[in-house]
């Protein structure tokens, strides 16, 4: 009774050693037949998979031989927000397409990690394999993930910074971008303007932006696009939105204009072209036209097809083609490279949203 229990227990699933040998070759060269070697004949590998479907052997554990390599075959890419404003964001879908369409060609898995409460702990961070890790925060710059994964020792790209020593980063000039669309109002003669800016920190902070909070700032983009407004126009006022939304942009969009004509802006510059689509909706259910009454602004060039002839002024950055830098500079520092960090250019957009200030 107890050798019949002991018998149970012991696996039956076919091995590569059995597979060698019924196939009439080593194990090594089993081996090299799954993996795809040159140095097998297409005979001798026929012979081995052949062997192998006779037995049910599905091939070498992917784990088992990603650890003898040192790999995992898996690249890390962090974002800011929880999933759920990701994939509502069209930049950051396009900047995750570009990060997949590279790591596909090269035969290599994503793990997404959402930031705020969605993100595995600190720790758990520091137990995941990972071949390398592309933070596509946008310049989130007290990310602790980053320390844990630079203290491990993995190869890290950042997108938009922090800018740390041997960190890769793939960066868009966010400050000249605005200082460009900031003249292009300026020149149309617009004095009175307000920002609506992304969030500074991801604890759901509403309302208009003071020194203290800006000096906490936690993403670099947010304030170099700040920056970039007052670079022409000097301080202006600053409304912080709690999520990079549409209804965020509407909501705050009523507070800054729906005031009497004498104190309201003339121009509202959104940081991002998803929070302007918000404040063209709060326009038009106050009853004010884009442009005559308000210009609106904003920023990325995303398609948002559902606007119709509207035309948004905006910046345009490459978002796919950010992603797929940043996948690339990945690969070539899991391969033992050294890739340079990477500014893309970003272009202002004139469209049917700027205009002339009302008389």
């Amino acid at each position: 009774m107890g050798r019949h229990r002991y018998r149970s227990c012991v696996s039956t699933r076919p091995t590569l050693a059995a597979v060698a040998a019924h196939a009439g070759v080593s194990p090594s060269t089993a081996s090299l037949a799954f993996s795809g070697s040159p140095r097998v004949t297409p005979g001798t590998r026929e012979r081995v998979l052949s062997a192998a479907a006779e037995l049910g052997y599905a091939g070498p554990d992917p784990l088992a031989a990603s650890l003898r390599r040192g790999r995992s075959g898996v690249i890390g890419a962090f974002v800011g927000e929880r999933l759920l404003y990701a994939f509502r964001d069209p930049v950051a879908i396009q900047l995750l397409d570009g990060i997949t369409e590279v790591l596909g060609s090269h035969g290599v898995g994503l793990l997404l990690l959402a930031g705020d409460t969605g993100r595995p702990s600190t720790e758990q961070i520091g137990r995941i394999p990972l071949d390398a890790a592309i933070f596509a925060t946008c310049g989130l710059e007290d990310d602790p993930a980053l320390d844990q994964l630079r203290s491990r020792g993995v190869p890290i790209v950042v997108v938009e910074g922090p800018v740390v020593d041997g960190v890769v980063l793939v960066d868009i000039d966010d400050r000249r971008g605005t200082r460009d669309l900031a003249r292009h109002l300026h020149d149309l003669g617009h004095r009175r303007v307000e920002i609506l800016a992304m969030p500074l920190r991801l604890d759901g902070r509403r309302g208009f932006i003071d020194a203290a909070r800006r000096s906490r700032a936690h993403y670099r983009d947010v304030r170099h696009r700040l920056e970039g407004v007052e670079d022409v126009f000097g301080p202006v006022p600053a409304f912080e939105t709690a999520s990079n939304a549409v209804a965020e942009g509407a909501a705050a969009a009523r507070v800054l204009l729906d005031v009497p004509a004498h104190r309201r802006a003339t121009a509202v510059i959104a940081q991002s072209d998803v929070l302007a689509a918000g404040v063209l909706q709060a326009a038009a259910a106050l009853g004010l036209r884009v442009p005559e009454d308000v210009s609106v602004a904003g920023f990325d060039g995303a398609d948002l097809s559902w606007l119709g002839a509207t035309r948004l002024t905006t910046v345009v950055q490459p978002s796919d083609e950010k992603g797929r830098a940043a996948a690339e500079a990945a690969m070539e520092l899991v391969a033992g490279g050294h890739p340079p960090d990477l500014l893309l250019p970003v272009t202002l957009r004139i469209g049917t949203t700027s205009g002339p200030p009302p008389s």
